[in-house]
């Protein structure tokens, strides 16, 4: 009986041929079985003619020419080959196997692998993608399919701008600006999102528009901002010294106990603006007559400071708004009892 070949070329020897070759022939199966384990074949698609034409992958019965007898096939060649037009590359029907398949042409053309027969599925390069793609042929001989096999399916690595649809990211590092364009329905995917694209822009109060009165901040067209619940500033403690030192943008309400004839410095703090509105209370330590004297900057009714209460445990409440150059004094309530 004569020998065979598989699907893939790999010849089969019957018992008593090829008497004398049989070292030879078994080492042309060895090498073919590397080849098919892990070879690569640098593919030129067929140029003859301009526009779209056919590139038959072949088997080589006992050889090494065969191109879909390697694992690994760069379609084009290893600097891009220009195609004039959309290609069809088929593989012959042979048993299930898998390939790496890499797309090595320039142009703006897509190159399409499919079974040489059959009308099974194909798997498509599309005109921009210059990448690689992992094909499965299931070998079925009434109907042979080629199939993409998903690499990686459901995860996202990507580079450039990229278009996501219907993905989940998890813990992701974003190294610059994201830009989601969603419906409001479609916002509520995020987890712990359970605002609508309108309610997102109420942190914009020009945006914001007419009225929202169910919200804590709103604000209407009148340009009239309204806030539900109190607008607690909490009352900070400033260091008693010889000169002391206010932060009116971090402590705008404060209090100070004096033990010794003390200095108000000015205030200080990023971003003092006019109309800022301040309040500090001075009070007096348990033996009292202590004095304060006022930066130029605080400005009293004719040009005078009031004289602190002397009593001791005592506290004398003032109050400024910032005009721009000076802190004008809008009021003062002397000789309050604090507990």
């Amino acid at each position: 009986m004569a020998s065979t070949f598989t699907n893939l070329g790999v010849e089969l020897m019957a018992t008593g041929e090829n008497a004398g070759t049989w070292g030879t022939k078994t080492n042309a199966n060895l090498n073919l079985a590397e080849q098919l384990l892990g070879g690569f074949k640098i593919q030129t698609l067929n140029a003859a003619g301009a526009g779209a034409n056919t590139t038959d992958m072949l088997v080589a019965d006992g050889a090494l020419t065969g191109a879909a007898q390697n694992r690994v096939i760069i379609l084009g060649a290893v600097s891009p080959q220009a195609i004039t037009g959309n290609k069809v590359v088929t593989f012959p029907l042979i048993a299930e196997t898998f390939y790496f398949i890499k797309n090595s042409t320039s142009g703006a053309y897509t190159v399409q692998l499919k079974a040489k027969s059959g009308s099974g599925a194909t798997v498509t390069f599309s005109a921009t993608d210059k990448g690689y793609k992992i094909i499965y042929l299931d070998g079925v001989a009434t109907n042979t399919g080629v199939i993409e096999v998903p690499v990686g399916d459901g995860d996202v690595t990507l580079t450039g701008t990229q278009t996501l649809t219907n993905k989940t990211l998890t813990s992701p590092k974003v190294n610059e600006n994201v830009v989601v364009t969603s419906t409001a329905t479609e916002l509520n995917i995020l987890d712990g999102v359970t605002a609508t694209a309108a309610e997102l822009n109420y942190s914009d109060l020009a945006t914001l528009g007419t009225s929202a009165a169910s919200k804590v901040l709103s604000a209407n067209a009148n340009n009239l901002t309204t806030i539900s619940g109190a607008v607690l500033n909490t009352e900070d403690t400033l260091t008693d010294a010889s000169s002391i030192v206010w932060n009116v943008i971090n402590s705008p309400v404060a209090k100070v106990t004096l033990t010794a004839n003390r200095a108000m410095a000015a205030p200080t703090g990023t971003g003092i603006a006019a109309g800022q509105m301040i309040s500090v209370l001075v009070i007096q330590d348990a033996g009292g007559t202590n004095t304060l004297t006022w930066n130029a900057v605080y400005e009293f009714p004719s040009d005078t400071a009031p004289t602190l209460t002397s009593t001791g445990a005592l506290g004398d409440l003032f109050s400024f708004r910032y005009n721009g150059a000076k802190w004008l004094l809008m009021g003062q309530t002397l000789a309050l009892t604090l507990a």
